[in-house]
């Protein structure tokens, strides 16, 4: 909970420092996602070390004596599912942040009554649910969740993933939006 109240805070500066308002559906995603990511990181290490013969978890580091395996996993699995859920939400409720008006200048879709009024954020669910059961794989398989910034700078799949996202965002709020 200390870490998800950390990203919380930033994501409360970044409300303060544009003036922009974020939906609640946005705010619980941050949430999820970043205790998904310290439930990961957490279960990860605690495969690590339950690996090793000889080691026992709670005399490397004293918060993994609190987890279990199994109620680890549950939490990431209730994570991972609320982390992909509240930002479909978000997707499909809230209409997106009313950036557009540098870029209307370049594309003028106006005239396109079909891109009006649609909720284009949708389209980038699904990236948003892979990139989630990357993560999940790579925690699962390949026992590399115990450092997600090093995943999300060198798994190439989360790069590619993260990238079509980003340019998704940038078409659908800068662009494609009213």
């Amino acid at each position: 909970m200390a870490i998800s109240t950390g990203f919380l805070l930033r994501v409360f500066g970044g409300e303060v420092a544009t003036g922009f308002h974020i939906s609640i559906w946005l705010f619980l995603t941050v949430v999820s996602v970043s205790l998904f990511l310290a439930i990961g990181k957490r279960r990860s290490e605690l495969t690590l070390l339950s690996g090793w013969e000889g080691t026992i978890p709670a005399k490397t580091r004293a918060t993994l004596s609190h987890y279990s395996e199994k109620m680890l996993d549950v939490y990431l699995s209730m994570f991972a599912n609320s982390a992909w859920i509240t930002y479909a939400f978000y997707s499909f409720l809230e209409r997106p942040p009313q950036f557009r008006q540098t870029f209307r200048t370049l594309i003028d879709v106006s005239d396109l009554y079909v891109l009006q009024d649609r909720k284009w954020l949708m389209l980038t669910v699904p990236f948003v649910i892979y990139g989630i059961m990357r993560y999940l794989q790579l925690i699962y398989e390949k026992n590399v969740g115990e450092s997600p910034e090093k995943i999300l700078l060198t798994d190439k799949p989360i790069i590619i993933t993260g990238s079509i996202l980003g340019v998704l965002l940038f078409l659908i709020v800068y662009v494609l939006g009213k």
